[in-house]
């Protein structure tokens, strides 16, 4: 399983240039049966890292491009009428996927985007009353840019828990983007990435991960973490019980990708502020990653 790892890594690599811990984290969003939110401005490569991730999985892919006249039904489907059986016959919407890319998901309205919380959390959709399952494994990956305000719809504290880590991008450097423009002379393209890694082995890989260690001490040092979110001076929001959830599943994926069978404090230190960050709500305009780099400071390391 390691090997398939290894191939998905450097799947991605192919397209997404010296982004190295960007890709880790994606995989740690996957692996640990979550999504990730990818925050960042545009044209630095957060939608052909959603597509090149669903190109090396060997599902189904679905894309959708997020504005606001977009309608919930848009996204889970409706049921329309059949004029040749009489009866309503359910069309599917692109919620029925192994993954699902949500482009610019800040321009789709809180009510559209209200649509993606059953479906985020529950792996289901509920239309007309009658729940149906999306297929397994399921993974949602949405952007946003977080510069860009005019024409969108920040996603509610509600939508944000939903979603197990956020990151960014980032600017290349000099010389990662030397390497870029070399590629693009050589003629490479993500539409030649090949499947490496099927859906059984996914499933296998987020049951591996669910089963690595996590000592009685390591799970309170990220209660103590999430519990200083609580009662902070700096933060209106703390950290939900969902978000502890997330937390200890992130560093469960974390682990393993690194290579071990068990987690450390280091784990937990490197992946906090992507699971942490998005979830809080800081008093007058401070940072939340600012926020949660000094609590990772002041709570005490078992």
């Amino acid at each position: 399983m390691r090997d398939k790892i290894d191939a998905l890594t450097q799947n991605l690599a192919r397209t997404i240039v010296g982004k190295t811990e960007a890709i880790r984290l994606v995989l740690v969003a996957l692996l640990g049966g979550g999504h990730a939110l990818l925050e960042d401005v545009p044209g630095v490569g957060k939608t052909l890292l959603a597509k090149s991730l669903a190109r090396s999985v060997d599902g189904k892919f679905q894309r959708l491009q997020c504005t606001p006249d977009l309608l919930p039904t848009d996204i889970t489907g409706t049921n329309i009428w059949n004029p040749k059986t009489g009866e309503f016959t359910f069309l599917e919407g692109p919620i029925f996927a192994n993954v699902m890319l949500a482009d610019e998901i800040n321009r789709a309205t809180p009510r559209t985007q209200s649509a993606l919380l059953e479906v985020m959390e529950e792996a289901q959709v509920t239309v007309d009353g009658v729940s149906r399952a999306v297929p397994q494994p399921f993974f949602v990956i949405a952007t946003q840019n977080p510069v860009e305000y005019q024409g969108t719809f920040p996603l509610p504290e509600a939508q944000m828990d939903r979603f197990m880590l956020s990151l960014s991008l980032g600017y290349p450097t000099e010389q990662e983007e030397l390497q870029m423009l070399s590629r693009l002379q050589d003629g490479s393209k993500f539409t030649d990435l090949k499947p490496c890694i099927t859906l059984a082995e996914v499933e296998e890989l987020q049951r591996i991960c669910a089963a690595i260690k996590v000592e009685a001490s390591l799970q309170q040092y990220m209660l103590d973490l999430v519990r200083a979110t609580r009662c902070d001076e700096e933060i209106t929001l703390g950290i939900s019980p969902r978000g502890t959830v997330a937390l200890h599943k992130a560093t469960q994926a974390f682990a393993y990708l690194s290579g071990r069978d068990y987690a450390i404090p280091d784990d937990v230190k490197f992946i906090a502020p992507h699971v942490l960050s998005h979830r809080l709500i800081p008093v007058g305009g401070r940072r939340a990653q600012s926020v949660m780099e000094r609590l990772l400071r002041v709570v005490a390391i078992p």
